[in-house]
C-alpha cells in the first residue's frame, strides 16, 4: 500500500521513474517574475539553457511583472503531459501557491534552491513577505519528499535543503544576467557620476534590493562614521528596486536626520549600462546584508575590480571566498575602518582587486552554466537508472 507524503498531495508510488526515456521537456514554475530581479534572471538563463540541451521549456509564473510580456505564462496554462514526457523545476526562494501546483503535477520534479529569507527579518517592515517566508520554509519541508533532485546556488543553500529532508543536492552558482557583465557603461549616467567624483571624495557602492534584511541602514551607518572621521566628501550609491515602502521611505528619513542627504543617493532600480556606470566609478562595494543566498552584486564586483567590504552573513563567505574583506562584526566603527584602510592602501587595495578577480573567475557564467547543465544530466541519468525522489 503506497504511503502518502506528509503534504498529501502525491503518492510516494507516483514518484517512480525506473526507465522513463528522457523527458521531451522540462518546464519551470516560478512564484513571481520580474525583470532586473536576480532569480528571474536566473530563470530565464536557465530556460536558454534546457533549450539548447534539446528540451522544449517555456517559464510558468503565478505573478508576471512588467518585462515579461511574451517571456513567460500564466501558471493557470501550466500543461500536463503523461508517460513521463513532462519534467518540472521549481524555482523556490519565497512561499507561494505555485509550490502546490507544482507538487500536484505528476511530472518527475527538481527544485532550484536561491534561500527563503527568515521571516524575523522582514516582519516589521512587510507583514505578507514574512508570511510568505514562513510558508515558503513549511512548503520545502512537505515538497522534500516529491523531489528527485536539486539545485542549490550555495553551499550554505545545499546545507539548508539537507537539513529539510532533500536528497541528490547538487551546488550550481547562480546564473547571472550576462548583461549585467558584459553591459558598457550609459554615459549619460556615467557622466553625471564621474562629474560628481572630479569635485573629490571616495564612492561606496551597494547593489541590492532596498529592503530590511539588506541592511542598508547599516551602510549608512557606517558610511556617516566614514564621513566624520575619514572622508567628509565621500557618496553612497544605494542601487536597487524597493520591496515596499515603509523601509524606503524609513531608510530616506534616517538619511536627512543624519545630514547626508546630498551624500547618498537612492536611484532604485536600474538599467545594465547604468549599473555599470555605477560600478565604473565606485571605489569600494560596501555589503552588511544580514541574509544571503548567494549575492550575486559581490560577484559582479570582484569581476569589475571594485574591491569589496561585506559582513559575513548567511552565503556571503562562500561567494567571497578569498576575494575581499570580510567582516564579523558590522558596527560603524569597523565597517569604516575597513573601508577606510582599503582606500587608504593603494598595495591592499591592488591585492584585492586581483584576489577579487580570481574569485570571481571560479564563479563565471560559463562555470556556471556548465554546473546548471551537469546537474540536470545528472538527475536524468539518475532518474533512467531507477532513481525516486525520496532517494538518497
Amino acid at each position: 500500500m503506497p504511503t502518502r507524503s506528509r503534504a498529501g498531495w502525491l503518492d510516494e508510488a507516483d514518484l517512480i521513474v525506473s526507465g522513463r526515456a528522457r523527458p521531451e521537456r522540462i518546464d519551470q514554475v516560478i512564484p513571481a517574475i520580474i525583470e532586473h530581479d536576480a532569480v528571474s534572471n536566473h530563470t530565464f538563463e536557465a530556460q536558454r539553457l534546457l533549450r539548447e540541451m534539446g528540451f522544449q521549456s517555456e517559464i510558468y509564473a503565478s505573478i508576471l511583472g512588467p518585462g515579461t510580456d511574451g517571456r513567460v505564462q500564466r501558471l493557470s496554462e501550466l500543461p500536463v503531459l503523461d508517460g513521463g514526457r513532462q519534467w518540472l523545476l521549481y524555482q523556490c526562494s519565497i512561499g507561494s501557491p505555485a509550490a502546490r501546483v507544482f507538487a500536484e503535477h505528476p511530472g518527475y520534479k527538481l527544485l532550484d534552491y536561491h534561500n527563503i529569507t527568515p521571516a524575523a527579518l522582514v516582519e516589521r517592515w512587510i507583514p505578507p513577505l514574512a508570511a510568505e517566508s514562513r510558508l515558503g520554509r513549511t512548503q520545502l519541508a512537505e515538497l522534500a519528499p516529491l523531489v528527485g533532485a536539486s539545485v542549490a546556488d550555495s553551499p550554505y543553500n545545499a546545507a539548508e535543503l539537507v537539513q529539510f529532508g532533500f536528497h541528490n543536492v547538487t551546488v550550481s552558482p547562480v546564473l547571472i544576467d550576462p548583461a549585467n557583465l558584459s553591459a558598457t557603461p550609459e554615459p549619460s549616467r556615467l557622466a553625471q557620476l564621474t562629474a560628481a567624483k572630479a569635485a573629490g571624495g571616495s564612492d561606496w557602492l551597494f547593489v541590492g534590493q532596498i529592503a530590511a534584511h539588506k541592511a542598508q541602514h547599516d551602510v549608512v551607518k557606517a558610511f556617516s562614521c566614514y564621513r566624520r572621521v575619514y572622508d567628509p566628501t565621500a557618496r553612497l550609491h544605494l542601487v536597487g528596486r524597493e520591496m515596499g515602502h515603509a523601509y524606503r521611505d524609513a531608510l530616506g528619513r534616517f538619511v536627512d536626520r543624519l545630514g547626508l542627504s546630498r551624500a547618498v543617493d537612492l536611484p532604485g532600480s536600474v538599467s545594465p549600462g547604468e549599473l555599470a556606470a555605477y560600478f565604473e566609478t565606485a571605489d569600494v562595494f560596501v555589503c552588511c546584508s544580514e541574509h544571503e543566498g548567494y549575492c550575486a552584486p559581490l560577484i559582479e564586483s570582484m569581476a569589475r575590480g571594485v574591491p569589496v567590504v561585506a559582513y559575513a552573513a548567511g552565503a556571503v563567505p562562500d561567494t567571497l571566498g578569498a576575494g575581499g574583506v570580510l567582516l564579523e562584526d558590522k558596527s560603524p566603527a569597523v565597517v569604516a575602518s575597513a573601508v577606510s584602510q582599503v582606500l587608504a592602501d593603494g598595495a591592499l587595495r591592488a591585492a584585492l582587486v586581483e584576489a577579487g578577480k580570481r574569485q570571481s573567475a571560479e564563479h563565471t557564467l560559463d562555470g556556471a552554466r556548465r554546473a546548471f547543465t551537469g546537474a540536470i544530466e545528472a538527475a536524468l541519468a539518475r532518474a533512467a537508472h531507477g532513481g525516486a525522489g525520496s532517494s538518497a
